[in-house]
């Protein structure tokens, strides 16, 4: 037996009720995918799942409801958004591994600042000490 369960969006607050089994156990609702879950889309068989995939206002599945609501929560990220605002979000659930809860870490963004960086590993030169060395 299924029970609606209500989750907001944490880029703009709109709130979505998803059917659910009381059996599985929440984690977090992140707008990033915890690296190492697997995430099943509202409309497929997400029991069996490490979570649910969102698109903000965007499912019609059987079980996912898009309330006219939009939290007030001091966590939505920009409570101005229009709401529903069609970002990815993610419903995490708890894990475990050889009996123990699994850390949540958020998937690994890699970066290049500043192109090739300094020609040199000496660092800024500043006034000089004592004795002028």
């Amino acid at each position: 037996m299924g029970y609606p369960v209500s989750y907001y969006c944490p880029h703009c607050g709109a709130v979505v009720e998803l059917e659910r089994d009381g059996y599985l156990a929440d984690k977090s609702v992140t707008p990033y995918p915890l690296e190492g879950w697997e995430y099943a889309d509202p409309d497929e068989s997400f029991e069996d799942a490490e979570g649910v995939h969102f698109v903000c206002g965007e499912s019609e599945a059987s079980g996912v409801t898009w309330t006219d609501d939009v939290s007030d929560a001091d966590d939505v990220e920009n409570p101005m958004l229009d709401s529903p605002c069609g970002r990815q979000f993610y419903l995490s659930f708890v894990k475990y591994e050889d009996g123990r809860e699994v850390e949540a870490v958020p998937e690994s963004d890699y970066v290049t600042i500043g192109g090739q960086g300094p020609a040199t590993t000496r660092g800024p030169s500043g006034p000089r000490g004592p004795g002028g060395r």
